[in-house]
């Protein structure tokens, strides 16, 4: 069980499941809609099934990348087969579909391409320069998945992928500067690789920034945003700023920072 949780990825899952949660409760307060509703728990494990078929996919894609640099990973350890690790990706790819069809045409087509971006980048695309498409592409489609699960106006969040495509691609090259000494090992072309770990991080971290600086002042403009929701943008700032510290850091602080961000919309938009 703790092989399978890891192969996961439960970092990235939780956060990636928790926003979504939040942002599909937000939705529906706004449009007079009860937080409890059905639609709300299955968009969720829609998300989640998503997450976990990306996980595994993941790590079954780079087995042998990771039986050379990354050995404590389960499958490399020898925790789970990696047929056992498909067997789990497929589960989820299950999951995902089996929640999304009550939904709907709308919700099951956005969750698909989501879904299918994220595979696109575990099979072909990670190890190449375009690794940062998928990342681009599927989490500037997941609001709209969000919004069209819960059945809320898909106008009200119609923006939202101009800033959360820009932050996913920050996100991702953060993650592979994580890995980037290992990745040169294996002879991984991806964003990170091709732009050197200097450019790559100062791109990382000026896009994290300006995702944060343009939701501020996109919320500013036209109306007074309450202290609250002011101290938590602040905030979401404030821990991608830290990120200057390294590519770990700055990952770290961009998790953060999507918590703060979400929060401060919320309180802010009502």
């Amino acid at each position: 069980m703790s092989a399978a949780i890891r192969l996961v990825h439960p970092g990235p899952t939780v956060a990636v499941v928790a926003l979504s949660a939040a942002l599909g409760a937000i939705l529906l307060g706004q449009s007079g809609q009860s937080p409890l509703s059905p639609r709300l728990g299955l968009t969720v494990l829609a998300v989640l099934g998503s997450q976990v078929l990306t996980g595994a996919l993941n790590d079954w894609a780079d087995r042998r990348r990771d039986a050379v640099g990354q050995r404590t990973k389960p499958i490399p350890a020898g925790e789970i087969s990696p047929s056992r690790a498909l067997s789990l990706a497929l589960g989820g790819l299950a999951i995902q579909l089996g929640a999304s069809l009550p939904l709907g045409p709308a919700p099951l087509a956005l969750g698909a391409a989501a879904s299918a971006s994220a595979v696109a980048y575990n099979l072909w695309l990670s190890r190449t320069p375009a690794s940062f498409v998928p990342y681009l592409v599927s989490f500037g489609l997941l609001p709209l998945w969000v919004a069209t699960g819960v059945g809320a106006p898909i106008e009200r969040v119609a923006a939202a992928p101009w800033l959360v495509g820009p932050f996913a691609v920050a996100a991702h090259l953060a993650n592979t500067l994580r890995d980037f000494e290992i990745d040169a090992v294996v002879g991984s072309r991806n964003l990170a690789q091709v732009l050197g770990p200097l450019t790559g991080f100062r791109l990382a971290w000026g896009l994290a920034l300006a995702v944060g600086v343009g939701a501020g002042l996109a919320l500013a403009i036209g109306e007074e945003i309450a202290i609250i929701p002011a101290l938590l943008g602040i905030g979401g700032l404030l821990a991608v700023v830290q990120g200057l510290a390294g590519p770990r850091r700055l990952w770290a602080g961009m998790l953060v920072a999507a918590v703060l961000w979400t929060a401060a919309w919320a309180l802010a938009t009502g």
